[in-house]
């Protein structure tokens, strides 16, 4: 078990960190979001490589993330820096205590969500997924990170189908807020879309995949973004991430 937990850090690493000017493709695709001294919220903070983006532009951090692996990890690599904070729990709709289930060789499926999503990734995954470790995690919610760190300029949420739980738990407006959706699977999107729209005037936009790219040339409206990916918008990518501002 131990080899397959460094197996999968490993993975992640060369995933988030091994391409060749990755992480300054980050950099000039999140500074439209991000300025020196923000608060950033990295909501499934995994090895931290988007909390390092935030960090080199100059914003301090409030990084989450419950899986123990990750944490290791992101405890050497911060060490030493007072503007980032590690939340070593999950974010949910409410606080208490949920059960996470973890994918020590393929940690970036790991999830609190249910079986339904699971067997979906099993279906549509080109390797052997298994969820092969269990954890009983802290809970917190959004609203309580605000509370005791602030309203963030931005906050990145991919928490692998969780999202709208993380989502109900917020009900202060975010300047700019990002969600990962996956294209077969877009009603969750679509929820995630109709509670931004409840909390606050957002505009939308989709980047695909690792792109660091938005997919539409103008910013659209909620009604608008649900039609087009209830129509069948055409994605190369098989995930992606949308993006919410407040106008």
């Amino acid at each position: 078990m131990q080899l397959r937990k460094q197996l999968g850090i490993i993975r992640s690493y060369l995933m988030y960190y091994g391409k060749p000017f990755g992480q300054r493709k980050l950099r000039r695709f999140y500074g439209n979001f991000v300025k020196k001294g923000d608060l950033c919220f990295d909501i499934g903070a995994h090895l931290g490589n988007r909390s390092s983006v935030f960090r080199d532009l100059g914003a301090r951090v409030v990084a989450v993330e419950p899986q123990p692996a990750c944490i290791r990890f992101l405890e050497k690599k911060f060490s030493n820096d007072d503007a980032f904070i590690l939340e070593k729990v999950a974010i949910g709709e409410a606080k208490g205590q949920l059960t996470l289930y973890i994918s020590t060789l393929t940690p970036t499926v790991t999830t609190l969500t249910n079986k339904d999503w699971r067997d979906f990734i099993d279906k549509n995954s080109t390797q052997t997924i298994k969820w092969d470790e269990t954890k009983e995690v802290e809970v917190k919610t959004l609203d309580s990170l605000i509370e005791q760190y602030g309203i963030p300029a931005f906050c990145k949420i991919d928490v692998e189908d969780y999202e709208l739980p993380v989502l109900k738990g917020l009900s202060h407006p975010i300047q700019h807020i990002s969600f990962e959706f996956f294209r077969e699977r877009v009603e969750g999107a679509i929820d995630c879309i109709k509670r931004l729209a409840e909390l606050g005037d957002y505009t939308f936009n989709i980047s695909e995949g690792e792109s660091q790219k938005m997919y539409y040339p103008e910013w659209i409206e909620a009604p608008v973004l649900i039609e087009r990916l209830r129509a069948g918008a055409i994605f190369k990518a098989a995930s992606g991430d949308v993006y919410a501002s407040l106008k």
